[in-house]
């Protein structure tokens, strides 16, 4: 092979190498892992979230791919289902099912970013730093359940004037233990507060929200 061909081999392959690479970056299919505690209890929130995703550009099955993993509203079966989603090397994991989802998640991997809806309080139950500045690879929205769970009973009495007594329907475990101990501490200071009898009822079976009810 003479100088000029060499050089002209060489200098081509130099300039393939960088497009088949940015060819296989084009051709690169994002991959969402989305883990529920039981997609049944919220169907609508799937759809909101493709909706989202479609308002973005990305449609499931064109230009990205969506791994769900429901643990069918049992939260023992949360860590076992984040792992598979780890080994799977989806890029990002997106939890549905409040607190007990989440922490499986950031137990499973401290790289994978996670994103979580509607934790109760993210901060107390150790999944972020602060809620201004997260830290990590955790994020998502707080709906600050304790401070909330005081106000939701006042307004009941508010809106049910002479009220003597109500029911807190609870499901243990939905929102964290440190959680659940806060929230049920909020209402019972609160129903003191407002001179009401408080009865705290537990629930046991698929996740539901956590709510007050007149009696």
């Amino acid at each position: 092979m003479n100088r000029r061909a060499f050089l002209g081999s060489l200098t081509g392959g130099l300039l393939a190498a960088p497009l088949a690479a940015e060819a296989q970056q084009a051709a690169k299919v994002p991959r969402i892992g989305f883990l529920a505690l039981n997609r049944a209890a919220n169907p609508h929130v799937h759809e909101v979230f493709r909706q989202g995703l479609r308002d973005l550009g990305y449609v499931e099955g064109r230009n990205v791919v969506i791994e769900y993993r429901d643990a069918g509203g049992k939260v023992e079966r949360l860590p076992a289902l984040a792992a598979e989603l780890v080994a799977l090397k989806v890029d990002v994991i997106v939890t549905g099912g409040g607190t007990p989802s989440a922490l499986a998640a950031k137990q499973a991997t401290k790289t994978i970013p996670i994103v979580f809806a509607a934790a109760a309080d993210p901060v107390m139950d150790g999944l972020v730093t602060s809620l201004a500045r997260p830290g990590g690879n955790v994020t998502g929205s707080s709906l600050l359940t304790p401070e909330l769970v005081g106000k939701c009973l006042e307004q009941l009495t508010q809106v049910v004037p002479g009220v003597s007594r109500v029911g807190a329907l609870w499901q243990p475990g939905t929102a964290g233990e440190r959680t659940d101990k806060d929230m049920l501490k909020a209402a019972d200071v609160a129903a003191r507060a407002l001179g009401v009898r408080l009865q705290v009822v537990e629930a046991r079976g698929p996740p539901i929200s956590t709510g007050l009810s007149r009696t």
